[in-house]
């Protein structure tokens, strides 16, 4: 009688066990929402990779991609639309410092991606200073003239430019004269100039004393981190594994990330050379296989850079005079 009591309590314990483990099993995943910066690109590639792979589905996650709107990603955040967003170190910095509730959580890329460009071939440009009362197609962005009139003056130039936004294709102004310099994604709208025989001339922020810069990241929330941390964990974790994976084998990521796209990328050429650029670049993967990480150092750097243009304002547009404390605008802690 007593061994039986014995037995019965055995298969007592591991049933129960493996009912816990199908509730488990059962029970369903969590939503999370990321939403894009733009319509899809290679910078979002190691989410369609996590989504397609199952590496989401994995870690007991359903992640929706919401579609690019004319509203930052960042504000969908900070008010509670999205979990998370593509965004770039520069918005970030500035939507926190205004009283936004949002926060860096992951670097898609390691370095600058962008860059100060010209129509190749111009004797009269050779370097920054050059630009000295030319004419520069902007895009509205407030860093924008902080940044051009630093580098021209770190390169012994005024800073003085003449300034008109844009109404068409940045290389067709520069193609019809209507504009002497503007700004470009290298990784993407360069690669495209590329393979389109456009010559180019381009800049390097970093080469004319602008602090280099995360420039693509991904952003949450202080409220939705703290109320719901492991989903979040869970989804950077999966997220990496998805950007390693694409760095790992880009031809299959590249197929993934056209084929999640529905029809939104249909210049294969561009995406595959777009994502070669970002390899051998190492931008989603640094020299020394650094992936994800945020680099406390670079937004030190570029938080007081813009924090010494003006351009840091609070919530009622008044600037700055308090220098914050920029290592509370990002976390790796979801990393770990």
């Amino acid at each position: 009688m007593l061994l039986l009591t014995r037995r019965q309590t055995i298969f007592a314990a591991i049933a129960a066990s493996l009912a816990g483990r199908s509730a488990f099993a059962q029970s369903a995943p969590a939503k999370v929402r990321i939403a894009l910066d733009w319509t899809p690109n290679t910078n979002h590639i190691g989410i369609y990779v996590a989504k397609a792979k199952g590496f989401y589905a994995d870690a007991g996650l359903d992640v929706e991609i919401l579609p690019f709107t004319d509203t930052s990603a960042g504000t969908l955040v900070s008010n509670g639309v999205a979990d998370f967003g593509i965004s770039s170190e520069i918005e970030t910095l500035t939507q926190r410092a205004g009283g936004g509730d949002v926060k860096m959580v992951y670097g898609v890329v390691q370095t600058e991606t962008a860059r100060l460009i010209f129509k190749g071939g111009r004797d009269d440009i050779k370097s920054p200073k050059d630009l000295d009362g030319k004419t520069y197609g902007g895009f509205g962005g407030t860093w924008e003239s902080a940044l051009i009139s630093a580098m021209i003056r770190n390169d012994g130039g005024k800073g003085d430019v003449r300034t008109v936004t844009l109404g068409t294709s940045a290389y067709e102004a520069l193609d019809n004269g209507s504009i002497d310099f503007t700004l470009e994604i290298y990784t993407w709208e360069g690669i495209a100039a590329e393979l389109e025989n456009r010559k180019i001339g381009r800049f390097h922020y970093s080469d004319y004393g602008i602090p280099d810069e995360q420039t693509t990241v991904i952003v949450s929330s202080d409220a939705y981190l703290s109320a719901s941390r492991e989903h979040a964990r869970a989804f950077i974790q999966a997220t990496r594994k998805g950007y390693a994976y694409s760095v790992d084998h880009p031809d299959e990521a590249c197929d993934l990330l056209i084929s999640g796209s529905n029809g939104a990328l249909m210049n294969t050429e561009l995406v595959k050379a777009s994502q070669k650029a970002l390899i051998e670049g190492h931008f989603l993967k640094s020299e020394a296989g650094v992936i994800g990480k945020l680099d406390p150092a670079k937004a030190e750097a570029l938080g007081s850079f813009l924090m010494e243009n003006g351009i840091l304002v609070d919530a009622n547009g008044a600037a700055l005079k308090e220098k914050p404390d920029f290592s509370t605008y990002y976390t790796n802690e979801l990393l770990d």
